[in-house]
């Protein structure tokens, strides 16, 4: 046998044209096996059906199945369906408990073509398209809650988020944006202006330039609520210029929450206030920034529409937040000239750096930069990651960096500090579970836990102390202050950065503050993880922080760190 097979490879190498004039051959017969095997297996079709007269089918006879005529690959006899159901399991009966196949599964053009058209009047069920609307970051056409994502953006994702929020329409732009809305406020314009594919859904179309694609989301339940949850912001003491502080009132007799934050979010305002029987609407102002609650036994009088919520006063308002995004400070951008500083904005991992850039970047309407690049969170809007840390065009610079050469290279600095318990716990989240998630119970349980607790808890304390030492012009701000004090503490860090920002945009901030980039908190750990051996090292990291603060005429950390 081998030396014929020597034999005939010699032929071949001595005459290469015969050799490729067989392969042509081999390859041509292989195509015609293919094609013929495409014909032989239609449907087998009885005498009955094969006659003109049995076109129609005889009284109390039942119809075809669809499947039982699949194109190019029928079933021959009902032996051969039969053994197919027993290997596919019961999907493969019919409702009457006859044997059928599962429709598209066996290829052929006229097959897909039906599943596509099943897809598609399922996606109509959840949403119907309505046209592409012009856009304007000013302006938005959309009005409630916004996110991105420029590399998984689909559809379906946007339109689930809007859904999922009861909001009416959910609208896709620059094929990686997503807007919610109740109303659309924007005028109608050329299908071929959406011209963007989404990021991640080939063949599909996500708006375009200042263009939105929008769907009216058909809700599936009837009972859910129009507008979506509400968040309750407390009782507060009626505004001097009521007309000025809540432009819009209207007189409700038969008061209830509901009624009074669904007109608020129809008439696209992100506040409502109750008033015994009126409901007023309007944004978070100088004139109404809802900083200095009153005791809500002054609010509480029952609504007449609902017994158990109360519905204020003429004189005490309850306030909600409606699902309406405050688009006042929505608006981002690279600064128009490079600037002639880098401001580095500091901390230890797990610190909250990530939300700090997130309110940065609302309340000064520039994107912040990153000594790093992390794709993720340049895919959900941080367009300023992709940037050279150097290249001047953002407002500040994320880093983690703790080393002299590094700290040196910054010529001003956002210090952000964080409970050192805390910041352990959201960076081994975030290493285990990404910049939302959780680590598993088991990373906690195993050997992870104990050696990142390790490595990492004296290097929350060296990098405090690093940039004290090495940094210029350092502004220590507390991660519990600025949850605490959002308002104020905020303001001490745009004026750090220079820029001239309007109190109304700050408080449109604290209406925006969570973002993203909150864990959920569903699934915090019902033990403490720490041993009796991590607190006695940890507390000593704290107590040399706390001297290096006050050491500098800096306010030491908060009473909370410790004792735990």
């Amino acid at each position: 046998m081998a030396k014929l097979w020597f034999k005939f490879q010699r032929y071949f190498r001595r005459k290469p044209v015969r050799f490729f004039t067989f392969l042509v051959l081999y390859l041509t017969a292989g195509s015609l096996v293919f094609l013929h095997s495409g014909f032989v297996g239609q449907p087998a079709v009885s005498q009955n059906q094969a006659s003109p007269a049995a076109g129609v089918p005889a009284e109390g006879a039942e119809l075809p199945f669809l499947g039982d005529l699949h194109l190019g690959r029928g079933f021959r006899d009902a032996g051969e369906a039969s053994s197919l159901a027993r290997r596919y399991g019961p999907w493969f009966k019919a409702k009457d408990g006859s044997e059928r196949t599962k429709l598209g599964d066996y290829g052929g053009a006229w097959s897909r073509a039906l599943k596509g058209r099943i897809v598609r009047e399922k996606e109509e069920e959840r949403a119907k398209y309505i046209g592409c609307y012009l856009d304007d970051t000013q302006s938005r056409a959309l009005r409630g809650v916004s996110f991105f994502d420029y590399k998984k953006m689909t559809i379906f994702r946007c339109q689930d988020n809007c859904a999922e929020r009861g909001y009416l329409y959910a609208g896709l732009e620059f094929g990686a944006e997503c807007y919610c809305g109740h109303k659309i406020q924007a005028t109608n314009v050329s299908e071929a202006e959406c011209d963007m594919g989404c990021k991640g859904e080939r063949g599909s179309v996500c708006g375009g330039a200042n263009r939105l694609s929008v769907y009216r989301l058909q809700l599936a339940q009837e009972s859910a609520r129009r507008y979506g949850s509400a968040v309750f912001r407390g009782c507060f003491r009626r505004p001097d210029n009521l007309s000025l502080a809540l432009p819009v009132t209207a007189a409700m007799p038969n008061m209830s929450v509901d009624k009074c934050v669904d007109l608020c979010t129809e008439k696209e305002y992100p506040l409502a206030a109750l008033a015994g029987t009126a409901c007023h609407c309007g944004f978070p102002t100088t004139r109404f920034p809802l900083h200095e609650r009153e005791d809500e036994q002054l609010c509480a009088q029952k609504c007449s529409a609902e017994e158990f919520e109360s519905c204020g006063t003429p004189r005490y308002f309850i306030v909600y937040q409606t699902q309406v995004q405050d688009n006042r400070c929505m608006d981002r951008r690279f600064l128009p000239a490079k600037s002639k500083q880098l401001i580095a904005l500091a901390s230890f991992p797990g610190a909250g750096n990530t939300w700090a850039r997130h309110l940065i970047e609302l309340a000064t309407g520039f994107y912040t930069g990153s000594y790093y690049f992390d794709g993720s969170l340049y895919n959900k809007g941080f367009k300023g990651e992709r940037d050279h840390w150097r290249s001047g065009r953002t407002i500040c610079i994320k880093t983690h960096e703790s080393g002299q050469k590094e700290i040196e290279a910054f010529d001003a600095a956002i210090l952000l500090i964080r409970n050192p318990y805390k910041a352990l716990m959201a960076e081994f989240n975030r290493k285990y579970g990404g910049h939302i998630g959780f680590a598993a119970h088991a990373h906690w349980k195993g050997k992870e836990w104990p050696e990142f607790v390790r490595n990492y808890a004296p290097w929350w304390a060296t990098h405090t102390l690093d940039w004290l030492k090495f940094g210029k012009k350092v502004l220590v701000v507390h991660f519990e202050d600025l949850k605490q004090e959002l308002f104020v503490q905020l303001g001490r860090m745009v004026s750090l950065l220079g820029v001239a920002v309007r109190e109304d945009r700050l408080l449109c901030v604290e209406g925006q503050k969570d973002g993203n980039f909150k864990r959920s908190g569903l699934r915090k750990l019902e033990y403490d993880p720490y041993t009796a051996d991590m607190h006695k090292v940890i507390s000593a990291y704290i107590k040399m922080v706390d001297a290096a603060l006050k050491g500098r005429n800096l306010t030491g950390v908060p009473d909370d760190y410790y004792p735990r």
